[in-house]
């Protein structure tokens, strides 16, 4: 197979990852239920580095349930696909600092790093979704991270990803 038909195949057995985009929506309904609580600020963002880990069994579960291919082993693009995914773990040193430098403002930064990460999927998966909301999700985090409360943030994320879900199933049913 050529790089096209590795993409293409990728994108389809994937479903252009929407088994993590949907796992993303109920990890940012977690943010949302920790920022809304009346806990000080270092343990609300705590809590929300805690609220990441479990997104990688939720995306495998959802996964079975719209019957993705987890790991399309045959595909050599799925270990780049892993590797864009690891590659935004060093920018979660970014958030780390200001965990305690300016902890207000750290799922701001969190939202940030999550979008601008979606970029090269762009690519891998042929998608104008993954690139429009790769540009968009930093630019509104920034904007309502300035203006509100963190827990705004997390409803504007929450929101953001349904709609960016509701783009891939249109994306993935026009790929058919």
């Amino acid at each position: 197979m050529g790089l096209e038909e590795l993409r293409t195949d990728c994108a389809v057995k994937q479903k252009k990852g929407l088994h993590f985009i949907l796992a993303s929506i109920i990890i940012w309904l977690l943010m949302l239920i920790i920022h809304v609580t009346s806990l000080p600020i270092l343990t609300k963002n705590l809590y929300t580095f805690y609220a990441t880990a479990p997104l990688m069994p939720l995306a495998f579960l959802i996964s079975k349930l719209i019957k993705v291919d987890f790991q399309n082993k045959e595909n050599p693009l799925t270990n780049l696909g892993i590797l864009l995914s690891v590659g935004q773990i060093p920018y979660l040193l970014i958030a780390m600092w200001v965990f305690s430098a300016v902890p207000e403002k750290m799922l701001m930064i969190m939202a940030m790093i999550f979008g601008a990460h979606l970029l090269p999927f762009s690519w891998l998966y042929k998608s104008k979704s993954y690139m429009a909301f790769a540009i968009a999700i930093p630019f509104l985090a920034l904007l309502v991270g300035l203006y509100f409360a963190p827990y705004v943030l997390a409803i504007a994320m929450v929101g953001v990803e349904i709609v960016f879900s509701l783009c891939l199933v249109v994306e993935n049913r026009a790929a058919m």
